[in-house]
């Protein structure tokens, strides 16, 4: 029997018969590798005890994957190699971002016009991770002490298993030089690269007040992404993040008045915020629960949630530039730079849920984009085309218009 089919029918055989988890089906998208996951990429929600949604199932996973010693070696590996770049098998990699851009200056890497060299920072792990968020119970669990301590070490090391890699990055306002006849800022370079340029003339005058945001910019997007996909029955902007680490101002959170608060730091590595489990989830609970949703409430039922999402639907982050900076450029990989390669899967562990993002491809992108090549203190928004981050939205479209390759799934037999 097929390997996923035996993995699914556990799945179904430890499942209550009834059960309020929404467990998306086992689906991968067209042309890509079997991702690096657990459960044969499978996901956690299957694996829901007493309404648990799979946490303990990937607690537990985690916890034997730290036994097992394969991140401590990878660690090992690295801090016992000799000074200076490690050879890997993506190329040169480098333990400091300073050692790699020294590396780019010596070699006089060549960029295109308007481009430029830079390092960009990958798991060289071949192996899922976990993260159990904060807000978990276990943090606070005396009882658990040991397991906590050993999963805060696990995610604090997350950052030794990664090297920096030079990488040209392109910009994106010349994609049609890369690709004859595509167009930047059109509906067809978002389906072929995954990336598309928009314009935005917003009336919003501070994007520190999530208010103030929510009621001027929203809207804003939503019209825009519903001009710029013509074909869309839909568009949802659920959230937004604002990053910038020199704000003096009150950064703290506070979900129940949807304010998101304001970054402090970066992501610094290559990763995607969802996958093909995730996206599916994320949207379901937008629509079904409004959890996590800044904007519009949405009040569907579980039947008409499901026969929104049997129609296209796509997950964008947006991000706007507040000001010019030159430092954390904002950078995105066009779609086929990593298509044939697998991703690396990151489970978030929550106390009610298991969300899933995926670390840098095992292979590293070949066509670097940046949404500006001096860009990234700004509002990340996300919207649900029906749903998504940095401002997160999501539309919904008929069948087999502008259906991105990213977007192409077919079911795991």
């Amino acid at each position: 029997m097929d390997r996923s089919k035996v993995i699914e029918n556990q799945a179904a055989a430890i499942r209550e018969p009834v059960s309020s988890v929404y467990v998306p089906p086992l689906q991968r998208t067209a042309g890509q590798p079997p991702p690096i996951a657990a459960n044969g990429g499978l996901s956690y929600m299957s694996f829901d005890h007493d309404g648990d949604a799979g946490t303990a199932a990937a607690t537990e996973a985690a916890l034997a994957q730290i036994a097992a010693g394969e991140g401590q070696t990878v660690i090992d590996m690295l801090d016992n190699a000799p000074p200076g770049p490690i050879e890997t098998k993506w190329g040169l990699g480098f333990r400091r971002y300073a050692e790699c851009v020294e590396y780019i200056r010596a070699n006089n890497i060549e960029t295109p016009e308007g481009g430029l060299a830079l390092p960009l920072r990958y798991s060289i792990h071949e192996q899922s991770s976990y993260s159990v968020v904060s807000s978990n119970a276990l943090w606070q669990d005396p009882a658990r002490e040991v397991e906590a301590k050993a999963l805060r070490k696990d995610e604090r090391d997350n950052a030794r298993r990664c090297l920096y890699f030079p990488q040209v990055m392109r910009d994106a306002r010349r994609i049609e030089e890369y690709y004859p006849g595509l167009k930047p800022n059109s509906p067809e370079c978002m389906d072929k690269l995954g990336v598309s340029l928009a314009h935005c003339e917003s009336k919003c005058k501070n994007f520190y007040d999530a208010a103030e945001v929510e009621r001027v910019f929203y809207p804003e997007i939503e019209k825009l992404l519903l001009e710029f996909f013509p074909d869309a029955t839909d568009a949802l902007v659920y959230n937004h993040d604002v990053f910038d680490k020199d704000y003096e101002g009150d950064r703290t959170e506070d979900q129940d008045n949807k304010n998101p608060g304001v970054n402090a730091t970066y992501a610094n590595i290559v990763h995607n915020d969802l996958n093909d489990n995730s996206g599916r989830v994320r949207c379901r609970e937008l629509l079904t629960k409004n959890l996590r949703n800044f904007g519009r409430e949405q009040h569907y039922t579980e039947a008409q949630a499901d026969a929104k999402m049997s129609r296209r639907f796509m997950s964008i982050n947006l991000a706007k530039p507040m000001e010019t900076v030159h430092q954390n450029p904002f950078v995105l990989c066009a779609w086929p730079s990593f298509a044939d390669q697998p991703y690396i899967t990151n489970y978030r562990v929550y106390d009610d849920r298991v969300g899933e993002t995926t670390a840098s491809p095992t292979a590293r992108p070949r066509v670097v984009l940046a949404s500006r090549a001096d860009a990234y203190r700004g509002l990340n928004a996300q919207v649900l085309r029906l749903c998504h981050r940095r401002l997160r939205v999501a539309l919904v479209v008929p069948h087999g218009l502008h259906r991105p390759n990213r977007a192409r799934r077919r079911p795991v037999p």
